[in-house]
């Protein structure tokens, strides 16, 4: 078994924080930390070691025609439906499709390199919460589609470690690498 990872943006610490602040009043859900929140590319359940070293030279070359763009959080929904939620989110307001041109590109060189990226369909979101299972989550997502970040440029993308520390505990994530766009 290789190692767990994936390519993220992660907003500035200002917007984390930012959005932690908002999120923090509102009681009823264990909410991501704000170390903790990105906009995850690609992720790569088994990556072998041995191609670590190529994995980083794919996706840093994937990006570095990238020109920066500017991104900003808004609009809420819950993963497979509000309804059913396994997952609320936080979606992205601008650049959009940036973030989705690059997970073609990311996603591609990862599998270029022999780390095949999970199949899922992209859609640009920051996880918030894992709600209880068969709640409805329609009131959480009218709540959390009022909140807009501000805008900031991404200018890098990060492949991180996922390190799975047993039931019932959240993975602690290593950045292994930094990726610039445009260099």
């Amino acid at each position: 078994m290789g190692r767990r990872m994936f390519v993220a943006v992660v907003p500035p610490e200002d917007v984390r924080a930012d959005l932690a602040e908002f999120l923090d009043v509102r009681e009823g859900l264990h909410w991501t930390p704000a170390d903790r929140m990105h906009l995850t590319l690609a992720f790569l359940p088994d990556v072998p070691e041995r191609i670590l070293e190529p994995l980083e030279e794919r996706l840093r070359f994937a990006v570095a025609d990238l020109a920066p763009f500017g991104c900003r959080l808004g609009g809420a929904g819950a993963f497979p439906h509000p309804d059913r939620p396994a997952v609320l989110w936080l979606g992205v307001e601008r650049g959009h499709a940036e973030l989705d041109g690059m997970a073609r590109r990311v996603r591609g060189a990862a599998n270029d390199a022999g780390a095949a990226p999970e199949g899922r369909r992209f859609v640009p979101h920051l996880t918030l919460a894992r709600p209880l299972r068969g709640r409805s989550a329609l009131r959480w997502v009218r709540v959390l589609d009022t909140y807009r970040s501000r805008e900031w440029q991404v200018e890098e993308l990060e492949l991180i470690d996922s390190h799975l520390l047993g039931r019932g505990r959240r993975p602690l994530h290593e950045v292994v690498s930094t990726l610039p766009l445009g260099s």
